[in-house]
């Protein structure tokens, strides 16, 4: 007796659909838009979100703003400051061209902008001396390339409201920032173009087109 499904599974670099969440193990597409994570403080958050990043002057990466894709990593920062004082953020880089870094003293750990790449990415796990937690870290040498999307976690409600309300400010009152979540596909919807739902024309069950995945149920 055979058993007959239908359904989808997509499989996605970040290209497609911006602000994909990348397996911390995955290298990250030159043409990708993903999903990261910014540790700062309360203060610094207000800045950042009002007038966008720069440059750190220094690092194991050398100039560059430094996230990671493990929100975990990005909750320590900054480091050696109370933790009440600290914010993550949640941001969309567009990475450019990616050069791993995965030993230490790499001949281009900190030259590598020089050789044309725009974030250097460190995977998790590698050994690296100056990442002793082992997370997957990431630097972007174009503070352009990085943008706040959203407030991931902070010391306190009031404090985090008061971050996303100056947040959907600096978007002119839409943007990403006030964005609504489809809650069928879990993406965020832009402006003027709605999520296309309908019912699954096998199973008869709500759908969203830009769902990753959809299975109708086995039948006997």
């Amino acid at each position: 007796m055979s058993v007959q499904f239908s359904g989808w599974e997509v499989f996605d670099d970040g290209a497609s659909f911006p602000g994909l969440e990348l397996d911390s193990s995955q290298k990250p597409q030159s043409r990708g838009v993903y999903t990261m994570y910014h540790g700062t403080s309360i203060t610094s958050a207000r800045v950042i979100i009002a007038n966008g990043f720069k440059q750190s002057s220094k690092g194991m990466l050398g100039m560059g703003v430094y996230v990671s894709r493990n929100i975990k990593k990005a909750t320590a920062y900054p480091l050696r400051s109370n933790p009440t004082d600290r914010v993550v953020l949640q941001v969309h880089v567009r990475v450019g061209r990616v050069k791993r870094i995965d030993k230490d003293n790499h001949p281009m750990q900190q030259t590598w902008h020089s050789h044309g790449y725009d974030t250097a990415w460190v995977p998790p796990k590698v050994g690296l001396l100056a990442v002793r937690s082992g997370l997957e870290e990431d630097c972007v040498f174009d503070p352009k390339r990085v943008k706040v999307v959203g407030i991931a976690k902070a010391s306190n409600v009031s404090i985090q409201k008061e971050l996303q309300e100056l947040l959907i400010q600096s978007c002119g009152g839409g943007g990403e920032g006030a964005a609504e979540v489809c809650s069928l596909c879990k993406r965020k919807t832009q402006q003027g173009a709605p999520h296309i739902k309908q019912q699954c024309w096998e199973c008869g069950k709500n759908i969203c087109i830009l769902m990753s995945k959809h299975f109708c149920p086995a039948k006997p």
